[in-house]
């Protein structure tokens, strides 16, 4: 499949991600979207993201701009500190999929670029070089400043007393991470640390996964990490369950002391049933839709999406000081957040009591082409009857649908299914959210099963 725009930026093979390519596409964004004075690069640890960034960082400076190298950083300091500077930027990552894939996710110098954005970098494809710009400057500040915004929010005995696990894997922001923790008063102790890529989707957490976040647990109040990129987040308790994204956005919402909350029809229904917000607006699923939503919205507004990613759109106020609003997916803040606010009552366990009983199990098909998906879902949208059947072999009926993005289902019982063709990779992605994780995990393995039989 040739690179192409989904939810997140141009994603691709690396064997089709081409110099020429990859050039072509930075100087089309260069030409199509304000870049301010410079472009800000950075890169996460995957084996091909040093030369794609080599190749971004030249056809950016082949185009006359000052160029920046930013080494390996977070794809949310990279964003902070580029905007701040009033910079473009690009994050050569392929986030949460395979070694085997990459992409790149561009900022203007107001921030996430827009579905509109897409549009003008694909139709000014073919541009030429012009006179290059200045010699590339390196910068190592990045990381840093990303850690140093929520330390100064929160301060340095936001955390004290808790022992944390951080599952470093291959994630860029894994040393970082672990140093905000100790930053903000708490114990670290690296776990899972691996220096070949692993992908690790904090939305759909692997079985394998899940069985080492329970062997690490014990004598850790909680173990965090993110997923490649470092912009989604990953909390497990003190006994290694994983706490859904969404969750940890409506807590964070909440104590951030949001009005209006944007995210996408894929997250649980917790944030309307907890009445802690005057607005809930829901999405089609992607930072640009969220984003889009909450300019729109304007205010205390804050957005999240399943994944956990966190985006602050209005500047807040922390227990120990100001945090600037950052109008991208970030993993630090739910974090801090949701760890500092469980400290407070009593541990997670507390914290999530608190919260509506709603809970979401995730799962994909994988190799699935985008047309066999949205073929099926069409014969499930125009056939009630094909629906109902499918609906009965999980001992359910229909309610009503949502079409925001692909198939959503409300069933009679309060529960919710969504089917949808991932904006990412070949695949078909099954949400189920439930009254409980077991009857949610129960829903998603009876529903995969189901739509594996109808492909097959």
């Amino acid at each position: 499949m040739a690179p192409k725009f989904g939810t997140s930026g141009l994603r691709g093979l690396v064997v089709d991600l081409t110099p020429a390519l990859v050039a072509d596409h930075i100087r089309a964004f260069v030409t199509a979207c304000p870049t301010g004075r410079e472009v800000w690069v950075g890169q996460d640890l995957r084996p091909s993201s040093p030369d794609l960034a080599a190749v971004v960082l030249e056809a950016a400076r082949g185009m006359g701009l000052a160029t920046v190298d930013c080494g390996r950083v977070p794809t949310p300091a990279l964003a902070l500190a580029a905007m701040r500077a009033g910079a473009a930027s690009v994050m050569v990552t392929g986030s949460h999929i395979p070694a085997d894939r990459n992409g790149l996710k561009f900022y203007t110098p107001a921030g996430e670029i827009t579905k509109t954005d897409e549009a003008a970098i694909l139709a000014a494809l073919g541009m030429a070089p012009r006179s290059p710009g200045p010699v590339t400057r390196p910068l190592k500040t990045v990381g840093p400043d990303w850690v140093a915004r929520i330390v100064t929010a929160f301060g340095a005995g936001a955390l004290s007393g808790l022992r944390l696990g951080i599952w470093a894997h291959s994630a860029v922001s894994r040393d970082l991470l672990a140093g905000a923790m100790r930053a903000l008063g708490a114990e670290t102790v690296s776990v899972g640390r691996s220096e070949t890529f692993v992908p690790v989707d904090t939305e759909a957490v692997s079985p394998d996964a899940r069985a080492d976040l329970a062997r690490w647990a014990p004598g850790f109040d909680a173990i965090l990490s993110t997923d490649g990129d470092g912009d989604r987040p990953l909390l497990a308790d003190a006994v290694g369950q994983v706490v859904p994204g969404d969750i940890l956005g409506q807590i964070t919402a909440g104590c951030l002391g949001a009005e209006t909350v944007v995210t996408p029809v894929s997250s649980n229904t917790g944030a309307e049933l907890a009445g802690r917000f005057a607005r809930v607006l829901r999405t089609r699923i992607g930072s640009p839709h969220v984003i889009a939503a909450m300019e729109q919205a304007g205010g205390r507004v804050a957005g999240y999406e399943a994944n956990g990613g966190f985006l602050l759109g209005f500047e807040a106020e922390g227990p120990a000081g100001p945090l600037p609003r950052l109008m991208t997916r970030d993993s630090l803040l739910p974090l801090v957040t949701v760890l500092a606010a469980a400290r407070r009552v009593g541990g997670l366990t507390t914290l999530l009591a608190a919260e509506p009983a709603r809970f979401t199990a995730t799962g994909r098909l994988e190799q699935v082409e985008t047309a066999r998906t949205q073929a099926l879902l069409a014969g499930l949208e125009t056939d009630p009857a094909a629906l109902a059947a499918f609906l009965a072999a999980l001992d359910e009926t229909g309610d009503r649908q949502d079409r925001t993005d692909g198939l959503r289902v409300t069933l009679a019982s309060g529960r919710i299914l969504h089917l949808r063709s991932s904006g990412n990779a070949p695949e078909l992605r099954l949400y189920a959210e439930a009254e409980s994780p077991r009857v949610a995990a129960r829903m998603l393995e009876r529903g995969l099963a189901l739509l594996a039989v109808r492909l097959a």
